[in-house]
């Protein structure tokens, strides 16, 4: 589909929608990229010639900062490759390369299934804009460690090695981001073992993962000998039988992603369920940015969650893609959500919130972690929703 056709065909309801959020919100629209450009540049003076990659704000409103092996380690750089892309700025090439080739030593770490947000964000995105040769052996082999997570007899990878006192072979809805590398794998080295992994991921969890009403669990706990599910558990979420907004949003950004990737509508038809259940909810503020869990207890004074805003809106930019004119409704919905994040009740001021982006993140509410506070992949889940929206040619 044509970028530039969609475009055209939702301009009219697109001018009608920003109208509607009425003069309040005009006002406090900004120039999200002067913005985005001028923090992240303080934010790189700040580390300077150390290895840190910023993640978030700790609790006395200093940066924190972490090593390569913190599961959000890959959304710093990725972050910054987007800004090249935005701004065609070498200096963003260059801090982009500089902490990238930084992760590389995860190529090798069989740690958990986050190596596919760690080094497809980082590598990934890197050869996407440069074709460097070099990050291709560095893409393989992180998809061959991430694939000796993989058990046939369950279908799935294991996400997680931690509370075995609790769970036998755990995964989580998150795990549904990290097929990317995995496909892209197949591309980069012909071979089609990656493709075939993913691709029964997601089968697995199309399966198992989700509710009626088309909400997923965050766990499901499978027997490794059998493949059968033992039960369904949340971690960050408000219950068990809960939808926790991040969730939601890694399943709709999962499932179009391997849609894009395989061409089976089966993939897209259940994106198109956790969209419809995620704006059709009742619990969905009017600006498109959910409270942490759509259950939560104390609805509306619960916390809202911009990394869930971030994920769900760069999801649907892609999923319109997809629909031809079925995807307009989805289109004028990410557009409308980027605008409300690009104002000031969300984007913060030059100077503040640590020189991150996006204020009012939450990590884990049950964890009583990073609670309304700036998170890395919040930044980059809305650059690269920038990055899509440019695609659609505003100018």
């Amino acid at each position: 589909m044509n970028y530039k056709v969609k475009f055209v065909k939702s301009k009219i309801s697109l001018f009608i929608t920003l109208l509607s959020i009425g003069l309040t919100g005009c006002s406090s629209k900004v120039n999200y990229l002067e913005t985005s450009t001028k923090q992240y540049g303080q934010l790189i003076e700040f580390v300077g010639d150390s290895l840190g990659h910023p993640r978030t704000l700790n609790d006395d409103g200093s940066t924190k900062l972490v090593n390569t092996d913190d599961w959000t380690s890959g959304f710093w750089p990725g972050s910054l490759w987007y800004l090249y892309e935005l701004t065609d700025d070498e200096k963003w090439r260059n801090e982009a390369q500089r902490f990238t080739v930084n992760m590389a030593e995860q190529q090798f770490k069989n740690i958990n299934h986050d190596i596919g947000f760690k080094m497809n964000c980082s590598y990934g995105n890197g050869y996407r804009l440069t074709q460097n040769p070099d990050y291709v052996d560095v893409l393989i082999q992180s998809a061959k460690t991430l694939a000796l997570r993989f058990d046939p007899n369950v279908g799935c990878i294991r996400s997680w090695d931690f509370n075995q006192h609790i769970w036998g072979y755990p995964v989580i809805i998150d795990n549904m981001m990290n097929l990317e590398l995995l496909f892209k794998a197949t591309k980069l080295s012909g071979d089609s073992i990656y493709y075939h992994i993913a691709v029964s991921h997601a089968e697995t969890t199309l399966k198992n993962h989700f509710r009626p009403d088309n909400s997923s669990y965050h766990v499901v706990d499978y027997n490794q000998e059998t493949g059968a599910v033992w039960g369904n558990f949340t971690h960050q979420g408000f219950s068990r039988s809960s939808a926790w907004a991040r969730g939601q949003a890694w399943g709709l950004y999962g499932f179009t992603m391997t849609y894009r990737e395989t061409g089976d509508k089966r993939f897209l038809d259940q994106a198109k369920k956790i969209a419809d259940f995620i704006l059709n909810h009742p619990n969905l503020p009017n600006d498109l940015v959910p409270y942490w869990d759509f259950n939560a207890g104390n609805i509306p004074e619960e916390p809202r969650d911009v990394s869930a805003a971030a994920i769900i809106c760069s999801a649907l930019f892609e999923l319109s893609e997809h629909l031809g004119d079925e995807g307009n409704p989805y289109l004028k919905k990410a557009q409308e959500q980027l605008h409300n994040l690009s104002n000031r009740t969300y984007l913060a001021k030059v100077g503040s919130n640590g020189n991150f982006l996006l204020k009012h993140a939450v990590g884990s509410i049950p964890h009583g972690a990073e609670v309304d506070k700036p998170l890395n992949y919040a930044d980059y889940y809305f650059l690269e929703a920038q990055v899509r929206n440019k695609n659609f040619t505003f100018n």
